[in-house]
């Protein structure tokens, strides 16, 4: 048995903001069925993992309002355009750091496939360096903490990192940090 494609009929956008847009799509099945999928639609997102030159790694704390929880993640966000994951990167890691580094792509995972298009796009971020371009978005605050790949590793068995984009991320580079 070969699996085929889904064919999309139409899309209508229910709500748009600057982050995603809710749409609705029309489609067909292979066998002739019609029906209606809903999902949340993105540019994208990047997160990154900023490595100290003592080999630490930065994660940032922050409120999430949805759970009313406190939560430590890595640096990252949206993508307001296509294609544009490198330039968001540099831009979240000065904006929830303070810091530009050099940045080597990692890898990338969808977040949700059932419910979004959102592909995330992972970074190492290395020769760390503060920012004259820090500028702290109006609507965020964070506090910053350097931990070694061990103190990530039992916070992740403990449940004090529980954020699901910093989990999946974390286990993109993991391995080529030496993390046993």
């Amino acid at each position: 048995m070969q699996l085929e494609r889904w064919k999309k009929l139409s899309t209508v956008a229910k709500f748009v903001n600057n982050w995603w847009s809710y749409k609705v799509d029309n489609y067909s099945l292979p066998n002739g069925a019609k029906g209606e999928y809903h999902y949340v639609f993105t540019h994208g997102s990047a997160f990154i993992i900023p490595i100290t030159t003592e080999g630490k790694i930065i994660l940032v704390k922050q409120y999430r309002y949805l759970n009313d929880r406190f939560s430590l993640e890595f640096p990252g966000g949206g993508v307001k355009k296509e294609d544009n994951h490198d330039f968001e990167a540099q831009k979240e890691l000065v904006e929830e750091t303070g810091f530009e580094g050099e940045l080597e792509y990692a890898g990338m995972f969808n977040p949700y496939n059932g419910v979004t298009n959102e592909i995330c796009k992972v970074y190492i971020a290395r020769n760390l360096k503060p920012s004259e371009k820090y500028k702290k978005d109006a609507s965020e605050e964070f506090l910053m903490y350097e931990f070694t790949t061990a103190e990530i590793e039992n916070m992740i068995e403990n449940n004090e990192i529980y954020d699901g984009m910093t989990l999946a991320a974390w286990a993109l580079v993991r391995k080529r940090l030496n993390v046993k």
